[in-house]
This record gives structure tokens, C-alpha cells and sequence, in this order.
């Protein structure tokens, strides 16, 4: 009768179609991989050398005041219950109440990420149109002086401190040329002017066909989107070339090349068309990167984003700001993975 069982519930799973099957697989590791991200950085809260009791409270309240906060944050109960407390109250968007300015710290976030988001997207942006034909034309052209350019700037791109950039760029191209804005996401005097639809400064003065400040907003986000983008462009480069040399020297490239198709043709569509899904990977890693590797560029040109607000909220003892940030990028590259799986399938069909 087990056996019976067995065979019927395989048959029940069998009948099930496809993507009912690939959507639930994907459900399941997301929450898996999420829940191993939240374990992770409640162990971190837990761990730090830093009171969240005397944070609060400070060093000067009375035993009294310091046991009643410590009952009110649940830290007399078991490790294990106040992790599951804590994965409750993720599920629900509740990352606790900020120390710093006793808000909600998803509040905080849903403010400052689409700093980042805006900051980073239009970073990778200049990296993929910059760095994907330099890629490109640097396999192409292996050994010559455009290889050898493209070569350099990959190097100078990962070898370069970004803090020192920035610092040189607001030297150069705000103070000495005055061509760019400075620091913050505005000039003082247009903070605020624009109705905040979603966060991103350039988009809401878009929708409000305020060209005053979107062209004021651009250029004070053009000089750390150009830096950050450097980086993306130097990784996007490299590996485009790599990828393209690959594909070059395949047998089916001399076919093409002996058949008489042009050179156009063997290059973008056929070397260029097998390298996609491999790009996909690399473009979202770097996306990835920028969007959490933004910090120090945030620092430098006091970019409101979740960089720097996880900074402030580490060197103030706010970890529920801190373990709140670090939950939240880590959402996030579990949703660019799952967004360049759902690509693999559109440009190549063998993936589905």
C-alpha cells in the first residue's frame, strides 16, 4: 500500500506542469536563501561587542531604566526565540525603530535606497554602453592599439582607490572647471521643490517637467555615476573581450568568415549573439556590486543612499539600521540572480 502511495504522489508531481514546478524550486530557494541571510545578520547583531541596551539608554540611566528597556527589547528570552521573533518581524517589513532618529528603519531605507538605485543604475549604464563595444572591438582587434587602450583602462579601473578619484574628480572637474555640481544630490536651494514620487530625483523632476531641477540633479550626479560606471566598465570590458576571444576563435567563426559573410556579420551576429547569456551574468554581478559597493563614493559626494546610511548607522552602534541595510541588499542580489536566470531563458532557449 506504501508503494502504492509513492507511485500515485509521483504521478500527482509528475502531472504537474513545468514552470508550476521551476516557480515553486525558485520559491523555495529564495525563502531558504533568505532565511540563511537573516540567521547570518541576527548572528552579526548578536555578536557585535555593542550593547543595544546602553545605546539606547546611555551610559548614565539607572539599573531600572536599563532592565526595563532590556525586557522591552526581549533579550531575556532564548536565543532561539528571539531570532524567531526577529524573522516574524522581517516577513512583515519591520526592521525595528532606528537609534539614531527613533523612525522606523524601513521607513529610513524606502527613503534612501532609491539614492543608490538611481546612483548605481545609471552607473552600470555608462559601464555596459562604454564597456561592452570597447570589449568587443578590443577582441577584434586583438594586439592592437585599441586592444592595448582597452587593456589599460581595465588595469587603471581596478587599480585606482575610488576615494582618491573622487576626490580628484571634485577637484578637477567641480572646483577648478566648475563643470559638474558638488557634493549631495542637489543644490541647496532646489531641495525639496520637486514632489517625491519615487525617490529618485531624476525621474520625479522628469514626471514634473521641471527641467531646472532635473538639469541641476544631473549634474551633481553625472561626476559619481561616471566613477562608478568606470569601475562597472573596466569588469564589463575585460570579460566582454575574454568572452569575445573565445568565440573568435571557434571553428564555426572561420566557417562563417570562409563562406564570405561579412565581418559585421561574424562578429555581432554570431560571436556577439553566444556571448549574451554570459554578459547577462557579469552585468548583474556588477550591478550588484555598485549597488552595494557604493559606500565610499556615497561618503565622498554626501550621496543620501543606503551606503552611507548603513555607515552612519555602524559607527553610531545602530544595528537595527545596520542588520535592516544589510538584509535588504542582500534581497537584492538574490532578485538580479533570479532576473538573469528568467534572461538565460529569453536568449537562449536551451536554458528553458
Amino acid at each position: 500500500m506504501a508503494l502504492a502511495e509513492n507511485e500515485g504522489g509521483a504521478r500527482n508531481r509528475a502531472s504537474l506542469p513545468r514552470w508550476v514546478t521551476a516557480t515553486l524550486k525558485t520559491i523555495g530557494s529564495i525563502a531558504v536563501t533568505m532565511l540563511g541571510l537573516v540567521f547570518i545578520t541576527f548572528i552579526i547583531g548578536r555578536v557585535m561587542p555593542i550593547d543595544p541596551v546602553l545605546a539606547i539608554v546611555g551610559e548614565r540611566a539607572s539599573q531600572s531604566t536599563y532592565d526595563a528597556v532590556f525586557l522591552q527589547l526581549g533579550l531575556d528570552k532564548p536565543v532561539i526565540v528571539q531570532f524567531a521573533y526577529y524573522v516574524w518581524d522581517v516577513l512583515h517589513g519591520d526592521f525595528g525603530m532606528s537609534l539614531l532618529n527613533a523612525r522606523p528603519v524601513s521607513e529610513d531605507i524606502a527613503r534612501v535606497f532609491p539614492a543608490t538605485l538611481e546612483l548605481a543604475t545609471l552607473g552600470v549604464f555608462f559601464g555596459i554602453v562604454l564597456g561592452v563595444p570597447l570589449g568587443v572591438v578590443a577582441a577584434v582587434r586583438k594586439g592592437s592599439w585599441i586592444d592595448q587602450v582597452a587593456r589599460v583602462v581595465a588595469l587603471v579601473g581596478y587599480s585606482m582607490p575610488i576615494f582618491w578619484l573622487g576626490l580628484m574628480g571634485l577637484l578637477i572637474f567641480y572646483g577648478m572647471l566648475g563643470w559638474v555640481g558638488g557634493p549631495g544630490r542637489v543644490s541647496i536651494f532646489y531641495e525639496d521643490i520637486v514632489p517625491s514620487v519615487t525617490g529618485m530625483i531624476l525621474v520625479d523632476s522628469l514626471l514634473d517637467r521641471n527641467w531646472t531641477v532635473l538639469k541641476d540633479a544631473f549634474s551633481h550626479i553625472v561626476l559619481p555615476a561616471s566613477l562608478l560606471g568606470y569601475y562597472s566598465l573596466a569588469y564589463i570590458s575585460r570579460m566582454t573581450r575574454s568572452f569575445m576571444l573565445e568565440q573568435l576563435s571557434a571553428e564555426y567563426i572561420t566557417t562563417a568568415r570562409v563562406k564570405g559573410m561579412s565581418e559585421w556579420d561574424v562578429v555581432w551576429k554570431h560571436a556577439f549573439r553566444n556571448i549574451r547569456v554570459q554578459l547577462i551574468t557579469v552585468i548583474a554581478l556588477s550591478y550588484a556590486g555598485l549597488l552595494e559597493g557604493s559606500v565610499l563614493t556615497e561618503i565622498i559626494f554626501s550621496w543620501p543612499g543606503i551606503g552611507s546610511y548603513i555607515t552612519t548607522a555602524l559607527l553610531s552602534a545602530d544595528m537595527n539600521a545596520v542588520l535592516g541595510g544589510t538584509v535588504v541588499v542582500g534581497l537584492v542580489f538574490i532578485l538580479l540572480n533570479i532576473l538573469s536566470d528568467l534572461l538565460y531563458k529569453v536568449f537562449d532557449p536551451r536554458a528553458k
